[in-house]
């Protein structure tokens, strides 16, 4: 799903580099991909991908 439609950003985009970048905020984000560089409007979606990630991969680290 598109999640930046000024750079044409994608949610497993964003996935990737939380997961392979390390990634953890908006701003990181933001010098690697551009995102809610332009309008903005992607900023709270972008966040929630951020969060969500974060969440589910430390998550599954306490698992395994």
């Amino acid at each position: 799903m598109y999640i930046c439609m000024c750079f044409g950003i994608t949610d497993s985009a964003i996935r990737h580099a939380v997961e392979e970048k390390g990634v953890g905020n908006l701003r990181e984000l933001r010098e690697h991909l551009n995102v809610g560089s332009q309008c903005g409007k992607c900023i709270q979606m972008a966040q929630q991908i951020i969060d969500s990630t974060i969440i589910d991969e430390s998550l599954f680290k306490e698992v395994c």
